[in-house]
């Protein structure tokens, strides 16, 4: 009797066997509904075989095998074997994370098909049918087939109005082979895309691809802001469309969506392009899913969990802004979509391309150590653009007032007055991040978190950003009752407030995760900018990368050198990539860009290089105090995260762990320690840090470790290995 073995979304690394009659090889990579417990679940078919060791009364049979969709290829169960093993995560929740949630049901998964989505078209058999022949009180017929003998196809909305019969009778012709139903074809632009003609430097790096488009290789474009990038991604996917082979395109946020999306289907008009990204529905993101399954979508553009997407004829990839920690998920399967993305390249031998202004510390490092190979943009691809001045006002000195010196404000009416755009850039959403009472000292603090409350005035509600905890704003101190509480600090709100009291008459917008919220919201934002219907923008990161707005001429940087006093390794290199990336943000067309600044400490070594817009002399001094303590790019790490009730229990797990880890001479275990953020969402932190110089030394150690952790670990604490860590 064959045996399946069943991956299912549970926590317990093994696969599940089933009897199942009529199961074969074909069958490796459905998905099945089978009973577990008292309940039926569905999973995946990873194996079938005729062996178990599962005793006969014991084996369950499979309630059914679902064939109504393909099999998942070879390529993507590898790749979930390979998540599996890599970040130590059961292999059964590696397979469901990576599906659409319709394939997690335990139902068939159809789509039902839109009436405008399709039409009907006539067949060479349907062309041979004599309508003389057809007896001519069956008048739906003569007419159905004398209309499409015209037109050659008829719509779903046309056979409507030609009978309330016509589709019964459409359905019959189908069955004789004279009507096929294909889809409808979007409508096409008689214009011409425009294409602009590639610098010298776009050139060299398109070629340079090319030349090698049908083998493996990973390519670190490092290109300043508004150098091209993007015309690059272009050439290079127009290339890979002539192949008739499709395009990965990852990108870290669902806000770069709407603008590379529009890009793609200015140039090619005609090719079918999916996006893949949590604002679509279940029904959206499956249909999606189905198309790039069967090789009809040829450009998929989609954040993070795109890279699990089955694509059977993949001839390039290209991860944009790959620096972006949006890439590392941080909770579960804790995988890095831009590592999935070269291993996916690699499977199917094509090239892999890692786009950035500012790459990360590693990828750069590969490619100085030429592991990847290294192009550069490093002039902005429209004449006459050039980089942004970037100058720092010393707070010192020039002492702000609501957040805003005097120079920055000088600027920002100097702006208004030319006509032109400007950008406020603040990464703290809310209006003020600490509510202090200055008679005792009290803040308002998160009872679920290690974190303040954010003051959010215009509703009058105090907020944790971490697990989303909001209160109602206190009329007085709780803890000595003065009723004089007041905001400390600024956030977006602020700014925006301070803004509108300076420039009553300028059009001022708000845009962060608050002003966003909505469906559609930011894409009628994106359509107010470009056309001119906004003076200044207050905004956080999701300004800082990838948009392009041709009237921006300044950018106000505030509040920056916090990350200055960060105990996290990687807080600089942050600072300059978020930095570079809205500095980025000016000067793009014709109109000369500036930047601007505040910061108590203007001659500090990255400031210094910001101004000289040189990531090669920043990324060369961190990488050589990285070497120097001990950090990666020069080792691999791994964090065994814990998380209980009590922090005791947390810290007493991680040092039980440590106790009987065993590390061979080449794995350095640090003693545990409580998390930089050591209460989220009502859960105590606590962490062990584990590296080496070997990956592959501190991966068999792994391995061994976890499956002592799995058979000591107590119901009381939660915890999980972190391969690849970027938070701490």
């Amino acid at each position: 009797m064959p045996i399946i073995r069943v991956a299912l979304n549970v926590p317990v690394d093994t696969l599940f066997d089933y009897a199942a009659n009529d199961a074969n090889q074909r069958d490796i990579g459905l998905r099945a509904c089978v009973p577990f417990g008292k309940k039926l679940l569905t999973g995946v078919i990873m194996d079938v075989t005729s062996e178990t060791q599962v005793s006969p009364e014991k084996l369950k049979p499979a309630t059914c095998i679902f064939r109504e969709n393909a099999p998942l290829s070879p390529a993507l169960l590898e790749l979930f074997h390979f998540c599996s093993h890599y970040y130590h995560h059961p292999l059964g929740m590696v397979v469901m994370n990576g599906l659409p949630a319709k394939l997690r049901s335990t139902k068939p998964s159809k789509i039902k098909k839109s009436p405008n989505s399709y039409q009907f078209s006539l067949t060479q058999l349907g062309l041979q049918v004599d309508i003389t022949t057809i007896p001519t009180k069956n008048t739906v017929k003569r007419r159905l087939l004398t209309q499409l003998n015209e037109t050659g196809v008829i719509s779903y909305q046309q056979a409507k109005q030609c009978s309330s019969s016509a589709l019964k009778t459409l359905k019959a012709f189908i069955a004789l082979g004279w009507v096929v139903e294909v889809p409808v074809q979007a409508a096409v632009s008689k214009d011409k895309p425009s294409i602009p003609p590639l610098t010298e430097e776009q050139e060299i790096v398109v070629n340079a691809v090319s030349t090698n488009i049908g083998q493996f290789n990973t390519w670190l474009l490092q290109g300043i802001t508004g150098s091209g990038k993007t015309e690059v991604y272009l050439r290079l996917i127009a290339q890979t469309l002539s192949q008739g082979k499709q395009t990965l395109v990852l990108i870290p946020e669902i806000s770069l969506t709407p603008q590379l999306e529009a890009n793609f289907r200015a140039r090619f008009p005609t090719t079918h392009l999916i996006s893949l990204h949590s604002g679509l529905n279940d029904t959206e993101r499956f249909s999606g899913w189905l198309q790039a399954q069967k090789g009809d979508a040829k450009i998929i553009l989609g954040t993070r969990s795109a890279v699990f997407t089955p694509l059977p004829n993949l001839g390039l990839v290209i991860v944009d802004e790959e620096q972006d920690n949006s890439f590392k998920q941080q909770d579960g399967l804790r995988y890095s979509a831009r590592d999935l993305a070269i291993l996916r390249a690699k499977q199917a031998n094509t090239p892999v391309v890692l786009g950035s202004a500012t790459p990360s510390l590693e990828s750069y490092h590969n490619a100085q150590s030429n592991r990847y190979h290294h192009l550069r943009l490093q002039t902005r691809a429209i004449k006459n653009a050039t980089l942004p001045t970037i100058h720092c006002i010393d707070t010192r000195i020039s002492k702000t007032k609501e957040g805003l010196s005097e120079p920055l404000v000088q600027a920002l009416k100097k702006c208004l007055s030319q006509k032109h755009q400007s950008l406020v850039f603040i990464n703290r959403r809310g209006y003020a991040p600490v509510l202090l009472c200055k008679s005792c000292g009290w803040t308002a603090n998160c009872h679920r978190c290690a974190s303040r409350l954010v003051v959010h005035l215009q509703n009058k509600k105090l907020s944790c950003h971490h697990c989303g905890h909001t209160e109602h704003f206190p009329r007085a101190c709780p803890d000595c009752g003065d009723p004089d509480i007041m905001p400390f600090g600024q956030g977006t709100q602020r700014i925006e407030d301070a803004l509108v009291e300076r420039f009553p008459d300028a059009r001022i917008l708000r845009v962060d995760r608050d002003s966003i919220r909505r469906k559609d919201a930011w894409q009628n934002i994106l359509r107010r900018i470009r056309n001119q219907e906004v003076d200044i923008l207050v905004g956080t990161q999701l300004l800082a990368k990838g948009h392009d707005f041709p009237n921006l001429s300044l950018v106000g940087i505030l509040n920056s050198d916090v990350s200055l006093y960060s105990t996290d390794f990687r807080a600089s290199e942050r600072l300059f990539i978020q930095l570079m990336q809205v500095a980025g943000r000016a000067g793009r067309a014709n109109i000369p860009g500036s930047v601007l600044i505040q910061t108590e400490f203007p001659e500090h070594p990255l400031y210094q290089a910001l101004k000289q817009h040189d990531y090669d002399l920043l990324a060369k001094i961190l990488l050589a105090e990285r070497k120097m303590a001990g950090f990666p790019p020069f080792v691999y790490q791994a964090l065994l995260r814990a998380e209980a009730h009590n922090i005791d229990t947390a810290l007493d797990f991680l040092t039980d762990g440590k106790r009987f880890a065993e590390p061979p001479q080449k794995v350095e275990l640090f003693d545990p320690v409580p998390a930089q953020l050591a209460r989220l969402k009502g859960q105590e932190r606590a962490h062990l840090l584990v590296q080496s110089h070997s990956r592959k030394a501190l991966q068999r150690f792994l391995t061994e470790w976890h499956k002592k952790l799995k058979s000591s670990a107590s119901s009381k604490v939660r915890w999980s290995l972190d391969i690849d860590p970027m938070e701490f």
